[in-house]
């Protein structure tokens, strides 16, 4: 499946717990959709896990968005800062 980061490099961004949140999706249910332990999204969600490819895309497939919307090797702003640019 995936694996524990080594560096800082390694280490995969997410947005689950947003879109989680936006949702009204628990770790459960998203686990459930994608066939993975309730743990693993918690940990792919802090940051200690970075998902497989196939995990990635299928976490991307749920929310319906494109895997670069969910998942980044670049910490993430926010999306206030995001849309506040993108209005500017």
């Amino acid at each position: 499946m995936g694996r524990q980061p080594k560096s800082e490099a390694d280490k995969v961004h997410d947005r689950i717990a947003v879109l989680r949140a936006d949702r009204g999706v628990s770790r459960k249910e998203l686990a459930d959709a994608v066939g993975v332990h309730p743990q693993t999204i918690g940990y792919v969600e802090r940051g200690e896990y970075s998902p497989s490819l196939a995990l990635a895309l299928r976490i991307a497939r749920f929310f319906d968005l494109p895997v670069e919307a969910v998942f980044s090797l670049d910490p993430l702003p926010s999306l206030s800062e995001e849309l506040l640019r993108r209005m500017s």
